[in-house]
């Protein structure tokens, strides 16, 4: 039955660790492209929520494997 929590719990911390490096690459694809500073905090700002999203995701992913481990 915990082996479940594992798992998934994994699946998530993947998902999440998938979007944080979505961030990563979207972030630094702006600074590559030289745009304003404006225009460059625009983007950060933008990609800001789904860092803290994909940070969560992975928080819990983490927890749920932790869980599993522990009563499993």
């Amino acid at each position: 039955m915990f082996d479940y929590f594992i798992w998934g719990g994994a699946g998530l911390s993947v998902l999440g660790l998938a979007g944080l490096v979505w961030t990563i690459v979207r972030v630094m694809s702006a600074r590559k492209a030289n745009l304003s500073d404006d225009e460059l905090r625009a983007i950060v700002q933008s990609v800001l929520p789904w860092n803290m999203a994909a940070l969560f995701v992975s928080v819990i992913g983490l927890m749920l494997v932790i869980l599993g481990i522990s009563m499993g």
